[in-house]
């Protein structure tokens, strides 16, 4: 008798966890339908600044690496 309880209840707990995944998945759609997409001259105008800003702080991280790495050359000569 214990098993069929114990497949019921898996069968209980896939059933639910199909459930959800579906709900979650309808969530999901409806939350991005209700987006503002940004329009294509946004995207590319923000992706240039977003590269752009990378490149600089890249710079900027590389010539102060270089910095510390010539003086810690110097103090260890």
């Amino acid at each position: 008798m214990a098993k069929n309880a114990n497949v019921t209840s898996r069968a209980t707990a896939e059933a639910s966890r199909r459930i959800f995944t579906l709900r979650f998945i309808g969530e999901a759609v409806a939350e991005l339908r209700r987006v503002t997409w940004p329009t294509w001259q946004e995207t590319v105008r923000l992706s240039i600044m977003v590269i752009a800003v990378a490149g600089a702080i890249g710079v900027f991280l590389g010539l102060f690496d270089l910095g510390f790495a010539r003086l810690f050359d110097f103090i260890l000569r």
